[in-house]
């Protein structure tokens, strides 16, 4: 274990877990069915089966057991503004190349599934950093922002 001290920890780094109130029909059988082919299709983010009770409860594992997105059905659950990219929550990836991966998994399933809303991919030029995102919503209240950071000589 590694002791940190108290002047030396500044706090937290990493969010682990976004938790999401919905309602009890998205949770359904055929609801949950959908997520789970949106989010392992599109994200790689396989659904915790053992964690699942159908109607009011559903989790995803965010490619690793301590990082996940977790579903909990609500009689008033959250609702968000209308429209992308609207609040969001956001997911980094290594390279361009894995944002695009993801940019056009999305694409697919949205050939198949109108549900699918997309903002399209942009670039913000921060001079000493570039910053590119694209936002994705499929049927939660929130959408989904892909970044990657790529530093620049600026």
């Amino acid at each position: 274990m590694v002791e940190a001290s108290e002047s030396e920890f500044r706090g937290p780094k990493q969010i682990n877990h976004v938790a999401l109130s919905v309602s009890t029909e998205l949770l359904s059988q055929q609801g949950r069915a959908d997520l789970a082919s949106f989010f392992e299709d599109v994200f790689g983010w396989a659904e915790l089966d053992m964690m699942t009770i159908d109607g009011q409860r559903m989790i995803f594992s965010v490619n690793s057991y301590d990082r996940f997105v977790f579903l909990l059905a609500d009689e008033s659950p959250m609702s968000c503004p209308s429209g992308l990219p609207g609040d969001h929550f956001g997911v980094q990836v290594d390279s361009l190349d894995e944002l695009n991966i993801v940019l056009a998994r999305a694409e697919a399933f949205q050939a198949d599934d109108v549900r699918v809303e997309i903002l399209p991919y942009a670039v913000e030029d921060h001079t000493v950093l570039k910053l590119h995102a694209f936002y994705v919503r499929y049927l939660l209240p929130m959408s989904i922002e892909v970044q990657y950071f790529e530093l620049t000589s600026g």
